[in-house]
């Protein structure tokens, strides 16, 4: 194997617990356990609550961690991101990405998102750096995400679909997340030579248990021990539409009350849902947890749900999965039976599709899976073997090796 020189851009990194940043970091560690040197440019953590706290304020702008060595960047961030701002902010830590030192690595990695951030650094890497190889590495499709959300209008899904086209078709290598996106990466113009498929992977250890730890869990928590909890776990934004979810809690007011539902995290969205919620018993909020009592919420929970909103089929793939599949938990997906988190729960085993936007079926689903305990076990027990078959980190950057090696060899 030749050693080689990584530099990583991207906006979310560790101590960031949710979204891209687990896998990022988890990628640069690994190349740096495998002899390369990784520096990454990143910025300060504000993901998912879009705000940065004075602790992360506090964080060194220079810094090294595991062996990377990080540059963390200042850089505008939205308080409540929409279109507009999100794209600013994307622009505004792509260019003081693209006006720091980069060093002398041969292999640039670029995560999307940030999709301009991306597209910038491409850029300056054509222009002043072209000898070196640039791997994008696919998280989100932007353009999907416009259309299939109903943000944005059709002529601004079109100009990102072109600015998503340059940016993959500038890259030697666009590693994508599912086999999905890479069909659509290779109908934007991406030779299939130049498209890898590299998995998420579960970054959280859930020990398995039993109904004991489940009720110390709850009590730690403070949850009701006899109910049976619907837990949602992730960002609060618009792809989620939770608003299915704050439904469903009020027609369990009405008639079901052993059932409860738990948002926990962050998000754009959350102060309206908060707000769209007020006088609901059968909901509670929870803000983000660190590592030990998210783990607890995981281990009280009896349903582990994704919910998308009607419409999303290609543009993401949710990254909370990894970890509900190690939970040792039924996955409850509503989404629609055609999308991509359809074919990876059904692939899985470890979990059911139904509709998405209705209440009443995902109250019905709950009802259902709750009175089948035997059913529930079978899920959870399919979840956890494919974890440990196909979400494994170590294959994952076994795959992202390979791809450096590739280019070396180019």
């Amino acid at each position: 194997m030749i050693s080689k020189s990584v530099l990583i851009i991207g906006l979310n990194y560790a101590p960031e617990q949710t979204g891209i940043a687990p896998y990022t970091t988890g990628m640069a560690e690994s190349l740096i356990r495998s002899g390369h040197s990784v520096d990454v440019i990143t910025s300060y953590p504000h993901y998912p609550s879009w705000f940065v706290t004075p602790e992360s304020k506090m964080l060194p702008s220079v810094s090294v961690s595991a062996g990377v060595r990080l540059r963390r960047i200042r850089h505008y961030v939205p308080r409540r991101p929409k279109l507009l701002n999100r794209s600013l902010m994307e622009l505004h830590f792509g260019f003081r990405a693209i006006a720091s030192r980069w060093g002398a690595a041969d292999t640039l990695v670029l995560v999307s998102p940030s999709l301009f951030a991306s597209a910038l650094a491409i850029l300056r890497a054509r222009l002043f750096h072209r000898e070196r190889k640039i791997i994008v590495w696919v998280q989100d499709i932007y353009s999907l995400g416009l259309t299939e959300t109903g943000s944005g209008g059709s002529k601004i899904a079109r100009v990102l679909g072109l600015v998503e086209a340059f940016v993959f078709r500038s890259a030697d290598r666009v590693c994508v997340i599912h086999e999905r996106f890479a069909r659509t990466v290779e109908l934007m113009g991406v030779p299939p030579c130049n498209v890898r498929v590299i998995r998420n992977w579960n970054h959280f250890k859930v020990a398995t248990d039993g109904t004991g730890r489940k009720v110390e869990a709850r009590r730690r928590l403070g949850w009701d021990a006899q109910k049976t909890i619907v837990l949602h776990a992730g960002n609060m934004g618009v792809k989620q539409g939770l608003e299915n979810v704050i439904e469903a809690a009020r027609l369990v007011d009405r008639g079901d009350m052993d059932i409860e539902f738990v948002l926990l995290g962050d998000g754009n969205q959350r102060e309206d849902l908060e707000s769209q919620a007020t006088g609901i018993e059968s909901l509670r909020f929870v803000s983000p947890l660190p590592d030990g009592q998210f783990t607890d919420a995981l281990k009280a929970s009896d349903i582990l749900l994704v919910n998308e909103k009607a419409g999303v089929v290609e543009m993401a793939v949710p990254s909370k999965l990894t970890t509900y599949f190690a939970a040792g938990r039924p996955v409850l997906a509503c989404t629609n039976s055609a999308s991509t988190t359809a074919d990876v729960v059904a692939e899985s085993g470890g979990g059911v599709v139904v509709g998405a936007g209705s209440p009443e079926i995902l109250v019905g689903a709950v009802r259902q899976l709750r009175d089948d305990p035997n059913r529930m076990a079978d899920l959870a027990s399919w979840g956890l073997d494919y974890c440990a078959g196909q979400l494994s980190a170590s294959q994952s950057a076994a795959d992202f090796m390979c791809v450096l090696e590739e280019l070396s060899g180019t």
